[in-house]
């Protein structure tokens, strides 16, 4: 894995790390509910 590669996933861990400790159940449900439909858009627009 490259350089750019393990930078981005670390930063991705961190912001998910970052919302989970927050606490705040509405930031927490937002960034699961974006990350889901966003997996979902990029999916769709692969299968065409």
């Amino acid at each position: 894995m490259g350089l750019v590669s393990s930078l981005y996933r670390i930063t991705r861990m961190a912001n998910d790390v970052r919302v989970l400790s927050s606490g705040n159940p509405k930031r927490i449900a937002r960034h699961y509910a974006n990350k889901a439909i966003g997996r979902y858009v990029v999916s769709r627009m692969y299968l065409r």
